[in-house]
């Protein structure tokens, strides 16, 4: 999982939400093994959705999902061999991630660390319809800077003032020698709401 700056004028609500976010962010992260899916086709983010919200509330019934990451790089649809999803559980006061690839589930654990995450608002748009409006955002970074879409991550009540309570579509670009752009994407509108470099 990525590692997430916060922009300057958002740095209250990110700090509001910093505990959930960076558990997710930096304990979600599949292991570096055989459950690599190289082989397996990419499919866009809510493909794996119904999955493992089954096996989510097999675990608890309870459980509502929090977090969306691409677990392998995006290819130009916005989709990738492997999305991970993070849910938790109230009433077990635990978060568990399942990493999905080729239909099928490779990995499922349990957070080493409790939060209480917002749930992410139901209706968001895809990864590819997310990818296209971050896309248009970036474009000039992406051909003066030489930079690439890396990381897609979908969550609620992070870095922005604004609205703290917004589900988003947050979308890195790195460039090998320029600091990364970041573009929000509203996941109900699909519209850009801001973009920082950090």
């Amino acid at each position: 999982m990525s590692r997430l700056p916060t922009p300057r004028s958002g740095r209250a609500a990110a700090l509001r939400v910093l505990p959930a976010t960076l558990a997710a962010v930096l304990l979600f992260a599949p292991a570096p093994s055989a459950a690599r899916s190289h082989d397996d086709p990419p499919f866009a983010a809510r493909a794996g959705l119904a999955l493992a919200t089954s096996a989510a509330t097999a675990w608890a019934p309870d459980a509502y999902l929090v977090y969306v990451e691409n677990d392998e790089p995006l290819g130009a649809d916005g989709a990738a061999p492997r999305w991970g999803y993070l849910f938790h559980s109230p009433s077990l006061d635990r978060s568990r991630a399942w990493s999905l690839a080729g239909g099928r589930i490779v990995t499922a654990e349990n957070l080493a660390m409790a939060f209480d995450a917002p749930p992410v608002a139901g209706g968001w748009i895809d990864s590819d319809a997310a990818r296209r409006a971050g896309e248009a955002a970036a474009q000039a970074f992406c051909r003066d800077e030489g930079g690439t879409l890396s990381t897609m991550l979908l969550l609620r009540g992070a870095f922005d003032d604004a609205d703290p309570d917004a589900t988003t579509w947050t979308l890195v670009f790195t460039a090998p020698k320029a600091p990364s752009m970041f573009v929000m994407v509203d996941a109900a509108s699909g519209k850009v709401r801001r973009t920082w470099r950090g």
